[in-house]
């Protein structure tokens, strides 16, 4: 970790001072604007109590949805105000229905040594997502020095990511982020092997550069999900109504050639003729894919051989599921993934799920804790492991 954090801080750097700190509380709000999974804003509490610990006035900044640039009220950040406080007992945790006010502003300075301050959804300003330079200035003088721990939003220049930290200095990451960093940066330069990553998901296309890039550093790469039919498609396979991205096959014939024994490819697949129709589900060879079904998940053949490649490992990185994990019977092969990581993980195997859909599926096993680590953002853990600077990052102060 190149980059300072809140422990590079001195005591007197934090103490009275108006700790600007982004995070991501983007959570699922349910039908009545509750919260229905607090996992981001857990995963922020250990940087908001180490600032409140040592007297700091917390000031938060976050979005949630998309709001298009303006206030919608069913994202408003409201709602996670009740889920913090929940969370933070004993601490006076405060929700402002604005950002560039003046009474923001105001709410900021009247904050008392170890209170929490919350501020409306950032996507509400128009010059939010065009990290634009005035907005950004505004965002800064709300704190004394700036905290980035919203990991899930380092890849995106915003003015609450990447702007505002133009302007307030000390510009430090969160103990969160230092833990996403520390894990991905880790197995990617010094991974402890054997080192297996697991790559599904829907689309090759989306997962193209991550491919290219771990491929020289693993010591197996499984592959699951749709986007195995495209590589199935490149060997000249049947893929009966799968998913298959046309215009990526020759790219995909390209991979095999250059991966050797490296790349491997679901033996069977689990097939149906649609999502709906599970009670038709079949395994099949990937030989044998008929031409009226889709493959919807690995088969179970696929999903012991995998289990058996996780548990030889020291070191694996999953991204993506298997198949539809959302419907049964079409999550076995997620399941069986999810499974195997725990037991890894228990064996003393670094396990590392990147974010998205799989931390959603490892949160859904009820596996998350089993895991060393479980990854807060789907598209930062992609881009960082496809070797890309995270601006949120990258702007922030060097050690």
């Amino acid at each position: 970790m190149q980059k300072k954090t809140v422990r590079d801080l001195a005591a007197d750097e934090i103490r009275g001072k108006r700790a600007l700190v982004r995070v991501d509380f983007n959570v699922p709000l349910d039908e009545h604007c509750h919260v229905s999974d607090d996992t981001r804003i857990r995963a922020a509490i250990p940087t908001l109590e180490y600032l409140l610990e040592r007297g700091a006035r917390v000031v938060l900044l976050s979005h949630l949805g998309r709001p298009k640039g303006k206030p919608e009220a069913k994202y408003s950040l409201d709602p996670v105000c009740g889920a913090l406080s929940a969370l933070l007992p004993g601490r006076n945790v405060i929700f402002v229905e604005s950002t560039d006010t003046d009474e923001a502003m105001k709410a900021t300075h009247a904050l008392k040594e170890g209170e929490v301050l919350l501020l409306e959804n950032t996507r509400f300003l128009p010059g939010e997502e065009k990290n634009d330079e005035v907005l950004s200035r505004q965002l800064a003088e709300l704190g004394d020095f700036y905290v980035n721990d919203a990991f899930g939003t380092a890849h995106r220049a915003h003015s609450s990511t990447e702007g505002i930290a133009r302007h307030l200095k000390p510009a430090v990451a969160g103990l969160l982020m230092q833990k996403e960093l520390d894990y991905l940066h880790g197995a990617l330069e010094n991974p402890a092997r054997p080192f297996v990553a697991i790559l599904g998901g829907s689309k090759i296309s989306g997962k193209i550069d991550v491919i290219s890039a771990l491929l020289p550093k693993v010591d197996a790469l499984l592959i699951g999900g749709a986007m195995a039919c495209t590589f199935y498609k490149a060997l000249e396979l049947e893929t009966g109504t799968s998913l298959v991205e046309p215009d990526r096959v020759d790219m995909a014939a390209d991979l095999i050639d250059e991966s050797g024994s490296l790349l491997i490819l679901p033996h069977d697949a689990t097939v149906a003729p649609s999502i709906a129709e599970g009670d038709k589900a079949r395994a099949v060879s990937r030989e044998n894919i008929p031409a009226d079904m889709a493959m919807l998940d690995i088969g179970p053949r696929s999903a012991e051989s995998y289990t058996r490649a996780i548990l030889s490992a020291k070191t694996v990185l999953w991204n993506g599921p298997m198949g539809v994990f959302e419907t049964s019977p079409f999550d076995k092969g997620t399941r069986a993934i999810a499974d195997a990581m725990a037991q890894a993980t228990a064996k003393g195997a670094t396990t590392i799920v990147g974010g998205g859909d799989s931390a959603a599926a490892v949160e859904q096993a009820g596996l998350s804790s089993k895991m060393s680590h479980v990854s807060t953002g789907g598209g930062a853990s992609l881009e960082f492991l496809e070797g890309k600077t995270l601006p949120g990052v990258d702007i922030l102060d060097d050690r």
